[in-house]
């Protein structure tokens, strides 16, 4: 795997290094001793997997507050998204900055997010379905959201929104100091 950091402190785009022949290529996907020496979150509590209709579905903005705070590894398997994180870590050099990522079938790309940053998508395709590695379980009492369109954030989502959550549609919009 190639981890290249992304604009977000702590976050990296994961790419595979695929040894490939006739039959076509074989990848690792995660190593926990690649994760670790990078000083990244190992454990994985849980797994997910969303499938979404039609493109333009947006999902998220979430994440857990302690004593649940999640890290995620984020992969599209079918179709393609746009992945952003939102730092939320008050004492991060890179607070409230975001990053955004396409992950698609074609370029079989990760992202991993650390803990207390936001994660949302949006399919670009049809029949679009993500796969996702949880470093907590979901626990509700700890779960907080950002709303996907907050104008402090000014995220440029690449289609009109065709579909959303009445939960996503709700979450607040911020309310930090700058």
């Amino acid at each position: 795997m190639r981890f290249v950091p992304l604009p977000v402190h702590g976050a990296y785009l994961v790419e595979l290094e695929e040894l490939g022949d006739e039959r076509g290529f074989f990848a690792r996907a995660f190593d926990v001793d690649q994760f670790a020496a990078l000083g990244l979150r190992t454990e994985v509590k849980q797994c997910n997997y969303s499938f979404n209709h039609v493109r333009g579905t947006v999902r998220g903005l979430h994440y857990q507050v302690p004593p649940a705070t999640e890290a995620k590894l984020v992969r599209c398997i079918s179709g393609a998204i746009w992945n952003v994180i939102v730092d939320l870590r008050p004492d991060s050099p890179t607070w409230l900055q975001r990053s955004a990522v396409e992950l698609s079938t074609a370029n079989r790309r990760a992202l991993y997010a650390p803990d207390l940053c936001a994660v949302g998508y949006q399919a670009l395709e049809d029949g679009t379905a993500v796969y996702y590695q949880v470093s907590e379980v979901y626990t509700p009492s700890a779960e907080r959201g950002i709303r996907w369109n907050d104008p402090r954030l000014g995220i440029e989502w690449p289609l009109p929104v065709s579909a959303i959550s009445p939960k996503d549609e709700a979450w607040p919009l911020m309310d930090v100091e700058s």
